[in-house]
């Protein structure tokens, strides 16, 4: 296999810190072991055994099997003050890899495939420098270890574990490394930044027959196609335009032979969008639309529809401090890019709507390196310089927050 080297020479690193820099190293060597060792929600047995280790090495308090494989470590600085929040998710996903790196996973059909594992190394070099500085800040900085991001969710099982509470902070912070944004770059905005992410399963029951003899019988491939171009009608005709949403059919499976008509068809797919006031609407017609087309069609139907993440929305106060600790870390004006929301979502919202916070975007791509592959994909990697920024931007956010 071929070695991906390491870039020491990027510009943006001159922007760092000496005692940042110089851990610049360390940070690829903890991000590359993860990458080796990846493991799914809620089985980060040895992920979870990695941070504790660490943790212990350097005398921080911590304590572990939070929501099973959760961590929260604790560092009190000089003197009292505000209690900031960090939080980094640790999981997998179920992905073979497809990279010819000497770092490539050893399990099959397990992939870091979305920089968790960048994550668990930018909060244990926070913890690392934070824990060799508590002159620097006063009060409490609590880092939230949290299994389980890409599903089912670790975020609500590590709120009702108490993970907010003693001491409970007064704002939280978290960062995503994203492949959507360059090198160099930082996405933060107030507001929305990613989307409620919505679940649904339909099974539409019609009355099968012969494909030669439809008069007897109830098309359910007909009824769910219907359906499906029913549906897209939300977004078209019930969503404020100056809104966004996105109704996705994802599944589509019914039928048995070429001279059967099905009896049965079964949907599934997502809702996303940012107003949380959308839900109830977006619900509502869902139930509506699919009740009209099938009775329409002497069909009947059984329909769930659930919430998996709500919207991630920053406040705004925070999402100021992460701005102005970004002019320290980036080109400006260039580097802030507030144009950052998508669609995908993140249980992170679970956070943001117990304490004011931030999440942001931390450009990883390089198109010179090939290393620009979209998240979730067989070859994604980013550019480990990043790492060592991302280390930068959660140090300047305890120093200003906690001064």
């Amino acid at each position: 296999m071929l070695s991906t080297p390491l870039d020491r020479h990027c510009a943006d690193e001159s922007r760092l810190r000496p005692e940042i820099h110089n851990l610049q190293m360390t940070l690829v060597e903890w991000r590359r072991h993860l990458h080796q060792h990846p493991e799914l929600g809620f089985k980060e047995v040895q992920t979870a055994e990695f941070v504790s280790k660490k943790l212990q090495e350097w005398g921080v308090e911590h304590q572990t099997g939070i929501a099973k494989t959760g961590i929260v470590a604790t560092i009190r600085g000089s003197k009292p003050g505000p209690v900031l929040a960090i939080r980094a998710d640790m999981d997998a996903l179920p992905i073979q890899e497809e990279n010819e790196v000497s770092y490539r996973s050893r399990h099959d059909g397990i992939m870091h495939a979305c920089g968790h594992d960048g994550h668990t190394a930018i909060a244990l070099g926070t913890v690392y420098y934070l824990s060799r500085h508590r002159d620097d800040f006063a009060g409490t900085v609590k880092f939230i270890f949290q299994p389980a991001e890409e599903g089912p969710g670790g975020a609500q099982p590590m709120i009702e574990a108490g993970v907010l509470e003693n001491p409970r902070p007064d704002a939280i912070v978290g960062l995503h490394l994203w492949n959507n944004l360059p090198l160099g770059t930082v996405g933060v905005r107030s507001g929305p930044l990613m989307a409620a992410v919505e679940l649904f399963r339909c099974t539409i029951f019609g009355k099968g027959g012969h494909g030669a003899m439809p008069h007897q019988t109830v098309d359910a491939i007909v009824v769910g196609s219907q359906v499906v171009q029913a549906l897209q009608t939300i977004v078209a005709r019930n969503v404020d335009p100056i809104e966004s949403a996105v109704v996705t059919v994802g599944e589509f499976h019914a039928g048995s032979a070429n001279n059967v008509i099905a009896g049965k068809a079964q949907l599934s797919g997502t809702v996303r969008y940012f107003n949380p006031k959308m839900e109830d609407l977006i619900r509502h017609r869902f139930a509506e639309i699919i009740a009209g087309v099938c009775h329409s069609h002497g069909a009947r139907y059984d329909l769930d529809y659930w919430q998996l993440y709500p919207s991630v929305v920053n406040d705004r106060a925070i999402a100021d401090l992460v701005r102005s600790v970004a002019e320290h870390v980036v080109e400006t004006p260039a580097g802030i890019v507030p144009k950052c929301q998508t669609m995908g979502g993140e249980d992170m919202s679970f956070f943001l709507q117990e304490v004011p916070g931030c999440y942001f975007f931390l450009g990883s791509a390089n198109e010179s390196k090939d290393l620009a592959y979209p998240h979730h994909h067989p070859r994604f990697d980013f550019d480990e310089t990043a790492l060592g920024m991302g280390v930068e931007m959660f140090v300047r956010c305890v120093e200003k927050f906690c001064s």
